[in-house]
């Protein structure tokens, strides 16, 4: 947490809500809502371009619980590339496989080590050094600016355009007003209905409780492990210090009737799917407060944009946690939306209105497909952990097992889930452009560092 007592840059993160809330309006290019992934990703990428952008956050630190701490390989690439990978290394803890286990059998998996890519391997990145360590580095940058404590009411509008934020500070009301508006602030926003953008949100079969324990010696420290039985199944992740990330699925709605019961259906649940964790549930989780309700659904929007305003991460794509791609998919909209909001505002103010416009529509052209397909490939890994009748349940585990042992058919498909993005750029599909940063001695994120 940036704390508000210090001086220079990061002082500037948590004060500059103090500065401007008493003038009652703040100017500035972009006007971020939310201090999110996503959020101070783009806020990082336009603050190094010399755009003045300013990121409204409701709290007034980076704690947050049971988020987003799962980052894929790809992430992990791109943060190494924004710079940010070596503030928060200390803080992170690499995940060498991943394996599936059915039926108490191993039915596939794979190690990260063997695929060629720079960025390999997966690793668990609790949220607030990883938000703590993009404000730092955005605040390097004279035009950002953090509203912490600041909470986003309404959109302000002028001439048919959305044309910034009003919010509610410490001090009271605060104006911000922005040529662009860029709705960071996660899958609950409710700044899709105040722009008018349509959206269609579909909730999946199956709810996740969230708890975390102690890591067991017995249990693999390197490994991401799902576990399934029949139609039931949790993932099992390795975090830091020394703890397990544990989501176990529960029938849709059905938190409220299972915190009704004693926490002992809760034991009896992980007793069938990993046994190995039974004593240690017992014994650290005691009571339903110490578990979180995660809410499995899916939102899509046709549109992203409306004149002055574009909706960037979960709030644009909100996708299941299956696969752990949250913190991929708003990294990348942020990288890919920020040189095109910089070009457009490189104009003269009579034509930024339109360019914006142009920008964030190739925005959504360039990151639609590859959303699509993530969203695909969750839903299908949904369905066929649902799956209960035994036959079904039998051949889940039989293409399971010959996806893990035919090569090019596992290649590509680990390699679609892990590695899209360092493919697409490779291939020229995408192209990455990233603004310039004062460049430290360089760290390898393959074999020795992810």
């Amino acid at each position: 947490m940036v704390a508000l007592n210090e001086s220079g840059p990061r002082a500037r993160v948590e004060a500059a809500g103090a500065e401007t809330a008493g003038a009652g309006a703040v100017e500035t290019d972009v006007c971020v809502v939310g201090a999110g992934p996503a959020g101070l990703a783009l806020a990082m990428e336009l603050a190094r371009r010399g755009r003045r952008v300013a990121v409204l956050e409701q709290k007034t630190g980076f704690e947050r619980s049971f988020r987003g701490e799962a980052v894929s390989p790809d992430a992990v690439w791109l943060l190494d590339r924004l710079g940010v990978l070596d503030e928060v290394r200390s803080s992170a803890r690499p995940t060498r496989r991943t394996e599936i286990w059915d039926g108490g059998r191993r039915v596939f998996a794979v190690e990260f080590a063997a695929y060629p890519w720079e960025g390999r391997r997966p690793m668990e990145i609790p949220q607030p050094p990883l938000l703590a360590a993009m404000a730092r580095l955005a605040a390097e940058h004279p035009g950002f600016s953090l509203l912490a404590g600041h909470s986003a009411a309404r959109l302000l509008r002028s001439d048919g355009r959305v044309a910034g934020v009003l919010c509610t500070g410490p001090d009271g009301p605060v104006r911000v007003r922005a040529a662009l508006t860029v709705i960071a602030d996660g899958r609950y926003t409710k700044f899709r209905e105040q722009a008018g953008l349509r959206y269609t949100k579909t909730p999946l079969e199956r709810d996740l409780v969230w708890l975390k324990l102690p890591r067991p010696p017995v249990w693999d420290a390197d490994a991401y492990s799902v576990r399934i039985a029949g139609g039931s199944h949790l993932a099992a992740i390795p975090t830091v210090p020394d703890q397990l990330r544990i989501g176990l699925n529960i029938p849709k709605g059905s938190y409220r009737q299972w915190r009704a019961q004693n926490v002992s259906v809760l034991y009896e649940r992980i007793d069938v799917l990993a046994p190995e964790l039974s004593a240690t549930v017992r014994e650290h989780v005691t009571d339903w407060s110490e578990t979180a309700l995660l809410d499995v659904f899916t939102t899509v929007v046709p549109g992203w944009s409306a004149p002055g305003l574009v909706l960037i991460g979960d709030a644009a794509h909100t996708l299941s946690p299956i696969l752990g791609l949250g913190v991929h998919h708003a990294l990348v909209d942020a990288v890919v939306l920020a040189p095109l909001a910089d070009r457009a505002l490189a104009g003269p103010g009579p034509s930024q209105g339109p360019a914006l416009d142009a920008a964030v529509a190739e925005f959504q052209r360039l990151r639609e497909p590859s959303v699509a397909a993530s969203r695909a490939m969750q839903l299908r890994q949904e369905r066929a952990f649902a799956l209960s009748r035994p036959a079904a349940v039998a051949l889940r585990r039989v293409i399971y097992r010959l996806v893990n042992g035919i090569g090019p058919v596992k290649r590509r498909v680990v390699t679609d889930v892990y590695f899209s993005l360092q493919r697409a750029v490779r291939e020229g599909r995408l192209p990455l452009d990233l603004a310039p940063r004062r460049e430290k001695a360089a760290v390898g994120i393959g074999d020795g560092a992810a």
